[in-house]
């Protein structure tokens, strides 16, 4: 076996009766064991390798919500050399269909809530007529354990650095790309989170993030298991359902996003009910509201902060848990064994203080794109991400934008995140997104878009006071739009292409402008 595959089989010796998962919510909740988890992992090997005959290499997806076979399937994939593809049910069928034809899957497994999405995404390979790469077999993910034990089979031989996930990104222009880790990548992750987390098996994560994301997969709920820890695992984010099994459970980690922080923060039952077994929250975003991480803190529940992406890991830059609060507006430092460094559009170190890209070079970065291996985000070892941030004088990294997204306006740099994180603490809004518009005098200047709270909105006006006191005068929105809801991909990304589109499309007369 691999290090990967070896380090969960030590815990089911070691610890055969310790938790591993708890599925579900409520009384349907399903427990397993470490010895358990293990026999199910090797049930699901046995059915890849004896059933379905799936080579080293060959492709396997998984299309459903969050669940035990989920993960089973993944370190059966691992013990059979095989690539695990984690497919995201809110994307449109086409979009799915583009992404199996792309990764060539050869079965797709899916659980009974998504059997017809399975069937229409084959339905629709089968009309392309692709002979070159058919469609895949479509299967349930359930029958991997309805039948009935088979005879161990034989298993190949997989070093450490087979390739083991590909996880397509969720980037909000352009064909998807797919980011192939290795087996040592994903251990490697596990190791930067351990640190990040100060994990240790006596842990127990309360995972409510969707796995066919690596944030949900890959920040808390596998670095636990390789660590033997215990994770109760929702198989969608519900804040009800959180604050309820944190007082039932006892976890004493959890991952969250802004947008779920404000969830179980607005929920009735958030001051009432007993949180205290979390020794942290950690925020897998690269903006947290200070609302956000005094809302917490308040509750006694110290909050960290993952920055990283589909290509990293991850788990890259983190900020340990208390660190949120002692360094605000920053992502934290670099994992032990990442590299990160700043460099500008020439390729050249910038000074401390300046701005740069952000690259990265560890163990835990993908291999390379599927079917790209050559592409320029790697460079020398280093993954481009596109991201733009400057280091403090604290040492940790603070992130102002994309690189595509940053706004030349009369010859100044505007990063739309800068604004941003100041507009996510303004009373009254709820979200907010930056963008540049064409300008005939200054070239481009930045639009605001707003989505007032409901308890208490925000206007132009409010909004253009708030930011006066706290940015520079150049760098102010020339208009703001109130907006109902911002445009987002399946994974909650803005879709900034599109706001452009809207402002586009808008009169004048539906703005506040400011002169400079």
């Amino acid at each position: 076996m691999t290090p990967f595959v070896e380090a969960l089989a030590r815990h089911a010796r070691a610890t055969p009766q310790r938790l591993a998962l708890r599925c579900g919510v409520g009384d349907e909740a399903q427990q397993t064991d470490f010895a358990a988890l293990w026999r199910r992992i090797e049930r699901v090997g046995g059915h890849l390798r004896g059933t379905w005959r799936i080579a080293p290499g060959e492709r396997v997806a998984c299309l459903g919500l969050n669940d035990e076979l989920q993960l089973a399937l993944l370190f059966a994939c691992a013990r059979a050399g095989a690539i695990f593809l984690p497919l995201n049910f809110r994307l449109a069928v086409p979009e799915l269909a583009a992404i199996v034809r792309h990764a060539g899957v050869r079965v797709l497994w899916s659980d009974a809530t998504h059997r017809d999405m399975a069937r229409q995404i084959r339905d629709a390979l089968e009309v392309t007529g692709d002979t070159e790469l058919p469609p895949p077999a479509i299967a349930s993910i359930e029958g991997l354990i309805a039948v009935p034990s088979i005879k161990p089979v034989d298993y190949p031989d997989v070093t450490a650095d087979a390739p083991v996930l590909l996880a397509y990104t969720s980037g909000t222009t352009g064909e998807p790309k797919g980011a192939l880790h290795t087996q040592a990548g994903l251990l490697a992750n596990a190791e930067a989170s351990w640190w990040a987390h100060e994990m240790r098996a006596e842990d127990h994560v309360l995972s409510t993030l969707p796995m066919f994301h690596v944030g949900g997969l890959c920040i808390q709920t596998l670095p636990a298991l390789l660590r033997g820890a215990s994770v109760t695992l929702h198989p969608r984010f519900d804040p009800a359902a959180w604050i309820t099994d944190v007082a039932k459970h006892r976890p004493t980690l959890s991952l969250m996003v802004p947008a779920t922080m404000r969830a179980v923060q607005c929920h009735p039952l958030w001051q009432t009910t007993d949180l205290s077994s979390l020794r942290g929250v950690m925020a897998g975003s690269s903006v947290v509201p200070m609302s956000a991480i005094d809302a917490f803190h308040a509750r006694g529940i110290p909050l960290g902060q993952v920055y990283g992406a589909t290509e990293t890991g991850p788990v890259s830059i983190a900020l340990r848990f208390g660190e949120a609060k002692a360094h605000p507006g920053t992502v934290g430092r670099a994992c032990p064994g990442v590299e990160v460094r700043l460099t500008d559009a020439a390729g050249r170190p910038v000074l401390a203080g300046e701005v740069g890209e952000i690259l990265v070079r560890a163990p835990n970065v993908m291999r390379e794109y599927w079917r790209a291996p050559d592409h320029a985000s790697f460079e020398g070892g280093w993954f481009h991400s596109g991201d733009l941030a400057r280091l403090r004088d604290d040492g940790c990294f603070e992130v102002v934008g994309r690189s595509k997204d940053m706004i030349i306006s009369g010859g100044e740099n505007i990063y739309p995140a800068e604004i941003e994180n100041a507009l996510v603490d303004c009373p009254g809004v709820l979200e907010a997104a930056v963008v540049g518009v064409p300008d005939e005098r200054w070239g481009e200047v930045p639009v605001a878009v707003v989505v007032s709270a409901s308890s208490a909105s925000a206007t132009q006006q409010s909004v253009l006071d708030f930011l006066g006191a706290r940015i520079a005068r150049f760098k102010l929105p020339r208009r703001v739009v109130i907006v109902d809801a911002l445009p987002k991909s399946a994974l909650g990304k803005v879709q900034k292409p599109i706001l452009i589109g809207w402002l586009s499309a808008a009169s004048e007369s539906q703005t506040s402008m400011l002169g400079r």
